[in-house]
């Protein structure tokens, strides 16, 4: 994803408590984000299957 997406995602998820669906585009998985890092520039997500990740922002696409 780009900057300015990256920036409107994490937006959305600290200031708004919203949840974006995210997947992981070398992967494939699937998850909904919970925070941002912005020393790291990492995505962090809660996996479909429940489990937590962190991605680089570059990897991630958002899906409906």
């Amino acid at each position: 994803m780009k900057e300015s997406q990256h920036t409107a995602v994490c937006e959305r998820t600290e200031r708004k408590d919203e949840r974006v669906r995210l997947r992981n585009i070398k992967t494939g998985e699937v998850g909904v984000t919970f925070g941002c890092t912005t020393e790291g520039q990492t995505i962090q997500v809660e996996l479909e299957g429940g489990g937590l990740d962190s991605w680089d922002p570059a990897d991630c696409e958002e899906v409906s």
